[in-house]
Parts: C-alpha cells; sequence; structure tokens
C-alpha cells in the first residue's frame, strides 16, 4: 500500500459504523417495524451507494474518513458492492491483514483512510 495514503484509526472506523448502524435502524423502526433484514439491507443499500459515488457512508464522512482503492482513487461502484456485501457478512470486517486492514478490504484493494 502507498504510504502517502493515511490510514483512519479504528476509533473513527468504529464511530462511523456505529452512526451508520443507528441511522439504519432508525429508517428500519420507522418504516418497517425494525426488521433486522430490513435494517442489514437499508445498511447494504446505504453503503453501496455512498461509497460507489462519494467515497464514503454518512458515518465516514462525519468522522472525517473515507474508502478508497490503494492507489488513492476512488473505489467504484463494482468495489463498493463486493466490499459491503463482504462487511455484511461481519466476519472478514473483524480479522486483519499484516498492514492493518481488513479482510474485506484487502481482498477488494481497498483502504479507509483520513480525508481531513
Amino acid at each position: 500500500m502507498p504510504d502517502t495514503l493515511p490510514l483512519a484509526p479504528l476509533g473513527r472506523r468504529i464511530i462511523a459504523l456505529v452512526i451508520d448502524w443507528l441511522l439504519a435502524v432508525s429508517i428500519s423502526a420507522g418504516f418497517f417495524g425494525y426488521d433486522e433484514f430490513a435494517t442489514l439491507g437499508i445498511f447494504a443499500l446505504m453503503s453501496v451507494l455512498l461509497i460507489g459515488t462519494i467515497g464514503g457512508s454518512i458515518g465516514h464522512v462525519i468522522v472525517g474518513i473515507g474508502v478508497r482503492r490503494v492507489d488513492g482513487r476512488a473505489p467504484g461502484p463494482l468495489r463498493a458492492l463486493g466490499r459491503t456485501l463482504l462487511l455484511c457478512l461481519v466476519l472478514p470486517a473483524i480479522f486483519t491483514v499484516p498492514d492493518g486492514r481488513s479482510y474485506h478490504d484487502a481482498l477488494l484493494g481497498t483502504t479507509i483512510t483520513r480525508v481531513r
């Protein structure tokens, strides 16, 4: 991974995930009676759309981080989709590779970096 990408600290990544999940839970509770599959679907849809278009979810934007390819470019919609699907499986997200990225990021050539 290039040394020019400032890696996001774990604390910011966790806070961003909690923000995104709480938004998904709120939408699910308001429109779907807090159905767990609706919550997961809303979370996945928000992640794919926002990471694929602006390079970060609402939580990412709030805490100043974003998803980038390891070469620094935007991840694009296909990497965002693959990353989100793996993230929803949970296990790839909790294990890391030696450079500190989660497996789902390493598999798709992405990383979470500081953007501000």
